[in-house]
């Protein structure tokens, strides 16, 4: 160690020339890809932190605060919390449908879907899965909205009514799913049954099934411009890239661990995946490999994001731990 030391110093006019930090023993290095340009406080929020989702014309971002029976609603233009919506349970799942202007909130306390309408977020109806409602997907081409809940099921909820018109049974309960924009397809994570289950929503049922070896396969995403499924395990921890044609495996690299939200940025090719470990990774992709570019602290339980492309933005739910309050930690991609 003395050694090292002494070099430091006889070598003191070359580290002036050459300033460049030595990332391998840097604490913090600086991302290449992501810069945080905020911290939007929560208000006294305890306990988990689930998924969110945007109502782009008044920009205003909703966050399912779990622990706290609430949904925050913030204001991003003033970055400030605007409203709270109170006295749910358990919520999990959001989605905004704007043809309607109406917020859809899914509970797992009661297995409920909740809908809020309006600037004012008035109570506008109720719809009573049963059990454990969590991920909502909102289909506009189809005006129709979908909820994972239950031992396994999406329910079918048509907007316009504010009902549910049809079940979609699976083999166990659901987390993240995406609908495909350029075909019929729902790809829907099903970790209890280690698969991925494949969906065809008009006909409204499971038309293939993909085998996976790992477990804990929670959060996707897709790129449907490379047929791409991207899927984020808890064990091991991994990214895992699937054909979306046929499911086939393309590619697999290490990741943060407990995650629970995946998004792509198809403007930069690249990945995001937020983990309860306390971090984002970011990958990017180098043909059919992809290497992690990132792996940006946050804080433990952070689990949770949401990526809006409209406003090329990453936006992480920070639960609340000791000595830093709940806050929305507000990333912006770089370049």
């Amino acid at each position: 160690m003395m050694m090292r030391y002494s070099c430091v110093v006889c070598l003191v006019a070359i580290a002036t020339v050459s300033p460049a930090p030595d990332r391998a023993f840097s604490q913090t290095p600086s991302p290449s890809s992501l810069q945080l340009e905020t911290k939007i406080p929560l208000g006294d929020v305890k306990g988990r932190i689930d998924h969110m989702a945007i109502d782009l014309p008044r920009r205003h971002l909703f966050v399912a605060e779990l622990g706290n029976d609430t949904v925050g609603v913030v204001d991003l233009n003033e970055q400030k919390v605007r409203h709270v919506i109170t006295e749910l349970k358990e919520p999990q799942g959001l989605g905004y449908v704007p043809s309607s202007d109406t917020l859809f909130v899914a509970n797992a306390g009661d297995g409920s879907v909740l809908l809020f309408r309006g600037a004012e977020y008035a109570a506008a109806g109720r719809i009573d899965l049963g059990d454990d409602a969590d991920n909502i997907r909102v289909d506009s081409a189809s005006n129709r909205v979908f909820v994972g809940y239950g031992s396994g099921a999406l329910a079918v909820i048509d907007p316009a009514t504010n009902g549910k018109i049809a079940d979609i049974p699976l083999k166990a309960h659901p987390e993240s799913f995406q609908l495909a924009r350029s075909d019929r397809r729902i790809f829907v994570n099903v970790p209890k049954a280690r698969e991925i289950a494949v969906v065809d929503r008009f006909a409204g049922k499971q038309t293939v099934s993909w085998p996976i070896d790992n477990g804990g396969n929670f959060p996707m995403a897709l790129d449907e411009s490379s047929g791409r499924v991207f899927v984020g395990f808890r064990n091991p921890p991994q990214l895992s890239v699937f054909s979306v044609r046929d499911g086939s495996a393309i590619a697999s690299v290490g990741a943060c661990g407990d995650t629970d939200d995946l998004f792509f940025d198809a403007k930069r090719q690249r990945v995001y995946l937020s983990c309860g470990d306390g971090y984002v990774d970011v990958f990017e992709a180098q043909g059919d490999a992809y290497r992690r570019l990132d792996h940006i602290p946050t804080i433990s339980g952070a689990r949770t994001a949401l990526f809006v492309p409209e406003r090329d933005r990453l936006f992480v739910a920070a639960r609340a731990n000791p000595g830093e309050p709940a806050a929305l930690w507000v990333f912006r991609p770089i370049p």
